[in-house]
């Protein structure tokens, strides 16, 4: 695999309760192991800063304060915060213009932006593309596992969109332009901090949100931690360029790093054994995620850039990352010079990433590229076909709400009776009004109008009052399911509807059935189960990007008055109530205890409940 080799961070031997602090001074083996991945920039303390919130949980997590450390900014804490990472790049434009800053000021280690490819920028190849706004302040490690470290709102790099656009380079807060200024806003991390929390309780790979540093204006640094934040668009542009021996470090690294921490178990040494494996990996990864994504409704703007995703599946970059309340699939952001990929399309864009890595594997292994043309029909794109499939099957029957055991019986010895009811789930998810496309603040979109959660968690308790011979009429069906959006139109019965209707639930009663007769037991008792933990994975009040925005909003009215702790606190109640795994212990929050609920904590879950339906 080559001579790659990551830096190993040094044991702490400081005292200081934050001395982990010192571990992340822009130090990354990226650096060394990589150069032509990365533009290395000098750094200076940015004056001005308050820390408006501190993710404790995380911190701990990581190893960045203590175990036993209570959720409390003490004043040492925020200083090591601030002084860590309240800093700002000296830029091109810095330096063009002879800017002289206090020497004292300047931190003595340079800090990285990498290059990746982007669609939005002129040149497809990713010469010129990368962060934009961002740097990477480092590595952090606690038992053998490494997480990476980066910050958004640090500067104006080289690589931004409006750089490369104009031809000119930026003073950092240039009021002329949004992103290429190289500032971020309080509102943003606020909003990856919520919504990544959300989707990091229920078992999705996300970047999380560390910290947040604001300052006048609305502005702010925010800080965000993964444990590997490579994207596949910081291997495309190897790829487009020709650049074999960098494109061959860059996947080194990156297969290094995931052997390192633990990620990849019995990874072959083999010098070219290890590449199939790494495709094998990458095939399986974005086969689940692009199941997962379109049946939890994640909008992410999949694209074939690789640019908004991270190598493991992981969500980054929230700014037009949403959850739909329904299976909004018509959807699309609209960026101004174009139209984003809709959610049903991001299955084949993360086809088409996978297909991309048959070619970069074929390459690094026979040092010959072929046509991305020639992988169109490779065997890791079969293999992804199957294995969305595979996984759309198990996501089914984990919202219906079988438990484990019972998911593996039916996946292994019932895949036809899966199919069938999965495609008469689908037949609903998929309706859309009679109304046709409509616009919206941010793009346009086509309403879904049945909301199928909702008919996972009330038809089980149905049947569990009536008994199981006690169908749903089709009237009283479209009346569970219909949405806010679904008009009179919309509901107009049909007989290819009300056979839909009554082939739902043949199919729904078969795999019950199934189940009991396999496991020896009364129908009745695995409804029960079901009914129990359908009530939480189909949740009533699931958060949806417009809630997400709007809870962000009445947190940021609330300013200053609500400190770095209370918002901690805020958090944990909210992403407890959102904890829509029924295996893990679930104690009453906040939320679900009227009597102890602020004025605030009311007005959230009014706000998750208003927005249930929408995008």
């Amino acid at each position: 695999m080559g001579n790659t080799k990551l830096k190993e961070s040094k044991p702490n031997k400081d005292t200081n309760p934050y001395g982990k602090f010192r571990e992340i001074d822009g130090s990354h083996p990226l650096k060394k192991n990589v150069p032509e991945a990365v533009v290395e920039y000098q750094v200076r303390t940015r004056h001005g800063g308050q820390v408006a919130f501190f993710n404790f949980d995380l911190a701990r997590e990581i190893g960045l304060i203590p175990e036993n450390h209570p959720n409390e900014l003490t004043k040492e804490l925020k200083e090591e915060i601030l002084n860590t990472f309240s800093i700002v790049i000296i830029n091109e434009y810095d330096m063009m213009n002879n800017f002289n800053f206090p020497k004292e000021e300047i931190r003595p280690n340079t800090y990285m932006a990498t290059r990746y490819l982007q669609l939005q920028h002129p040149c497809k190849k990713g010469t010129t593309s990368g962060d934009g706004r961002s740097i990477w302040n480092g590595q952090i490690s606690k038992g053998g596992k490494t997480w990476d470290v980066s910050s958004c709102g640090t500067g104006a790099t080289k690589l931004s969109p409006a750089c490369n656009i104009n031809k000119k380079f930026y003073q950092t807060g240039d009021p002329t332009v949004s992103y290429g200024c190289g500032y971020s806003e309080k509102d943003e991390g606020l909003s990856s901090l919520f919504f990544s929390e959300v989707l990091a309780k229920n078992g999705l790979e996300t970047e999380r949100v560390l910290g947040i540093i604001e300052f006048q204006k609305g502005l702010a640094i925010n800080i965000r931690v993964h444990d590997n934040l490579l994207r596949p668009s910081h291997m495309f542009n190897h790829l487009k360029q020709n650049n074999l021996p960098t494109l061959k470090r860059m996947v080194d690294y990156y297969i290094e790093r995931q052997t390192k921490n633990k990620v990849w178990k019995n990874v072959p040494s083999d010098s070219k054994t290890i590449y199939d494996y790494f495709l094998n990996q990458v095939t399986e990864t974005f086969a689940e995620m692009a199941a997962n994504f379109e049946d939890q409704y994640i909008f992410c703007w999949l694209d074939w850039d690789g640019d908004n995703i991270l190598m493991d599946g992981g969500i980054i970059d929230y700014g037009s990352v949403r959850q739909f309340g329904l299976y909004h699939h018509e959807y699309r952001y609209d960026d101004v010079q174009r139209w984003s990929t809709s959610i049903k399309e991001q299955k084949q864009k993360a086809r088409y990433i996978v297909q991309t890595f048959a070619q970069i594997v074929d390459y690094i292994k026979n040092e010959k590229k072929k046509s991305i043309e020639d992988y169109k029909n490779h065997h890791s794109v079969v293999t992804f076909d199957k294995r969305f499939f595979d996984y759309k099957n198990r996501n089914i029957l984990r919202k219906i709400g079988y438990p484990q055991k019972y998911v593996d019986f039916l996946l292994e010895n019932c895949r036809k009776d899966v199919e069938d009811f999965r495609e008469d789930f689908s037949y609903f998810e998929m309706a859309k009004s009679v109304k046709g496309p409509q616009k919206v603040p941010d793009g346009i979109n086509w309403n879904a109008i049945f909301c199928m959660r909702d008919i996972l968690r009330e038809l089980p308790q149905i049947y569990l009052s009536r008994g199981l011979d006690g169908k749903v009429s089709e009237a009283e069906f479209l009346d569970v399911i219909k949405s806010s959006y679904a008009t009179k139109a919309d509901l107009k019965r049909s007989l290819r509807r009300d056979l839909k209707i009554r082939s739902y639930q043949k199919n729904y009663i078969k795999l019950l059935n199934k189940v009991a007769a396999k496991f020896k037991t009364a129908p009745e008792k695995v409804l029960l189960d079901v009914s129990m933990r359908s009530s939480v994975i189909n949740k009533y009040d699931r958060v949806t990007g417009d809630s997400i925005t709007t809870i962000v909003q009445k947190v940021m009215n609330q300013r200053p008055k609500l400190g770095a702790e209370e918002i901690q606190g805020i958090l944990k109640e909210f992403t407890d109530y959102q904890n829509l795994n029924p295996d893990k212990d679930r104690k009453p929050s906040n939320f679900e205890s009227e009597k102890e609920q602020s004025r605030l904590v009311k007005g959230m879950l009014q706000i998750v409940r208003e927005f249930r339906d929408g995008i």
